[in-house]
């Protein structure tokens, strides 16, 4: 994996947020290249630096410029972080893919995002450049939480490659999460093991807008802390009848799971929102556009009106420990490139309208218990 690394990060062994052209940067900010070229006279944001023939700007340069033109789509004074969890019992769904992306996705547009990696598989983890083999040690990850020894989560989080996302990383030791957790059960039971990441997440969503949570592929108990801490939720979910199935015993389960733990106590878990994100989706395969339908039926207005495209560019985005957003334009087949791309930005955007009616609900919440008071 060391080898692996420093041939496809060369020359540096460490990954690079690519830069911005004057398109691209007009895209994300929202207006057209007219409005760029006039602040730039201005001269209160970053002028980036000349290339060739094109200005470009950095990511962090970038983003400087999107908070200021989307100052109104902004976490507004008052309100809380987001939790958002992508879940789903099966593996190969697309699931750290949409994790990473959406983190991605939303820094660029003025957001502070922290990336959990509950995996202990890490693939999120690798997606940043770091391995989690070899350069992951417990206190990187929520294990101590887990097991007690901090109350917070901050001990954990660190900066990445990547400007305004921070991460808390995964590795094959938080599989001991799965004995710890009950062992804390069985010796005190008012405690509740569902409820550690919630709590520990309590001063994190104060500093970050939204949090991201890759879950691994199962209803383990890493996974019902995840759900449990969320205010939304994303299930991946391809377009096969297995797929299907499976996702119908997720709910299932953790319906029950719900009964058991939380409602047998007087108490409740609800979501500020649930989104089925197709993913994986091949235009050319007949039967997928059957399990569609039965996608669409079961699951109603949950299902995003968005279809993740299984393509070319996301498999040599993935060779190369990355995502779509990693990758420079003109690298791979423009076309492919565009309709990969501008699914993942459209899937960012109608996820940011969730936050924002959330930061809405919240502050109208406030100003409601304000006025009774």
């Amino acid at each position: 994996m060391a080898h692996i690394r420093l041939h496809m990060l060369a020359p540096t062994a460490v990954k690079l947020a690519p830069n911005l052209g004057t398109a691209q940067l007009a895209e994300l900010c929202g207006v057209d290249k007219a409005k760029i070229a006039y602040r730039l006279t201005r001269g209160d944001l970053p002028p980036g630096s000349i290339q060739g023939n094109r200005r470009e700007w950095t990511m962090a340069e970038s983003q400087h410029w999107s908070r200021d033109f989307r100052a109104a789509h902004l976490r507004p004074r008052g309100a809380a972080g987001i939790t958002i969890t992508v879940a789903n019992f099966k593996g190969g769904v697309a699931k750290t893919t949409s994790a990473v992306t959406l983190a991605q996705g939303l820094s660029m547009k003025g957001h502070r995002v922290l990336l959990l990696d509950l995996d202990p598989q890490g693939s999120a983890t690798t997606l940043f450049g770091v391995l989690p083999d070899a350069e992951v040690e417990v206190a990187n990850t929520a294990m101590p939480l887990f097991a007690g020894d901090y109350e917070s989560l901050g001990y954990a989080i660190r900066p990445t490659y990547w400007p305004n996302i921070d991460l808390v990383c995964a590795a094959p030791l938080l599989y001991s999460a799965e004995f710890i957790l009950p062992a804390r059960q069985a010796k005190d039971p008012g405690f509740e093991f569902w409820r550690v990441l919630d709590r520990g997440l309590d001063e994190t969503r104060e500093e970050y807008d939204v949090i991201v949570i890759d879950t691994p592929p199962s209803l383990s108990y890493l996974t019902i802390n995840a759900l449990m801490a969320a205010d939304g939720v994303i299930m991946p979910l391809p377009p096969s009848a297995l797929d299907f199935a499976s996702s119908a015993q997720f709910w299932d389960l953790f319906s029950d799971l719900c009964n058991n733990l939380i409602r047998s106590r007087g108490k409740d878990k609800s979501f500020e929102f649930i989104d089925v994100l197709l993913s994986r989706v091949e235009a050319s395969d007949a039967a997928s556009s059957v399990v569609r339908r039965w996608v669409l039926e079961g699951y109603g207005d949950k299902v995003l009106p968005i279809e993740i495209p299984k393509t070319a560019v996301a498999a040599t985005a993935s060779a190369e420990f990355g995502t779509v957003y990693d990758l420079p334009r003109g690298s791979v087949n423009s076309k492919t490139f565009a309709r990969a791309r501008d699914a993942y930005d459209r899937m960012c955007e109608l996820i940011e309208q969730q936050i924002e009616a959330v930061w809405a609900r919240q502050l109208a919440e406030r100003e409601s218990m304000e006025a009774g008071a």
